[in-house]
């Protein structure tokens, strides 16, 4: 049976374990051949600290959540991240609009306009990551000659974009600086998914922030696209 394969979260050096279980419930953490520090320091610590490094785009917080965990839940972090980005778009059309009656809101849940902005969001998700696949495969697989796994990065991405689910509490708490709170969460997500291919490519910062900026040229250009799409539409089902 094929051991299981660990990453040092400071070197990036591969391990075969990451502890050591001793009789008495002594527990050992493995140091690493290569740097002599802990191979994952982090199964010590409490997960709201591991949470907060992440959030701070740690390195080593990146690689202990992608490499020596089984954490499986990037699918449904992006669909609750794409129902996020859905709710702000569909109550920033709807912002204007005031209603004292209480049935209202439970029919303006049920319109098509929410589940056209879940697919929206939805085909700009697709199309920044699918460029920043492409991209990276060109670069790193096809010109460097390196190997990638194509499916541990597009789990790395979808993971770093966690930052989405701070959309909900800055509509909640909608204010004059509305504008500016979305850019810097769009910064920030932009910022980890940097960050997540660095660790899972183990490359310089220059090639993560150019495949970004790729993606996001390309999740751009699919929403001007859709945008003229809709409106030929209607001015079709005007005439």
């Amino acid at each position: 049976m094929e051991k299981e394969v660990f990453r040092c979260v400071e070197c990036n050096e591969k391990a075969t374990e990451l502890h050591r279980d001793y009789s008495n419930g002594i527990l050992k953490i493995t140091i690493c051949e290569s740097c002599q520090k802990p191979v994952d320091k982090y199964i010590e610590y409490d997960p709201v600290i591991i949470l907060i490094d992440a959030i701070l785009c740690k390195t080593q917080a990146f690689r202990h959540i992608l490499f020596n965990t089984s954490l499986n839940i990037h699918w449904k972090l992006c669909v609750f991240c794409l129902l996020c980005e859905a709710y702000l778009r569909w109550s920033l059309l709807h912002g204007s609009e005031q209603s004292s009656d209480p049935a209202d809101i439970i029919r303006y849940t049920k319109e098509w306009e929410f589940y056209g902005m879940f697919g929206l969001a939805a085909l700009e998700l697709s199309a920044f990551c699918g460029s920043v696949l492409w991209f990276l495969w060109v670069w790193v697989g096809c010109i460097q000659g390196g190997a990638i796994e194509l499916s541990l990065l597009l789990k790395a991405l979808l993971l770093s974009c966690y930052g989405k689910v701070l959309l909900i509490p800055a509509v909640i708490w909608e204010h004059d600086y509305s504008p500016l709170c979305l850019g810097l969460i769009k910064l920030f997500v932009l910022t980890s998914n940097s960050q997540a291919i660095r660790v899972i490519l183990n490359s310089s910062r220059r090639l993560s922030l150019m495949a970004v900026c790729l993606g996001l040229l390309s999740e751009t250009c699919a929403a001007q696209a859709c945008k003229k799409l809709s409106s030929s539409v209607q001015d079709m089902l005007t005439f």
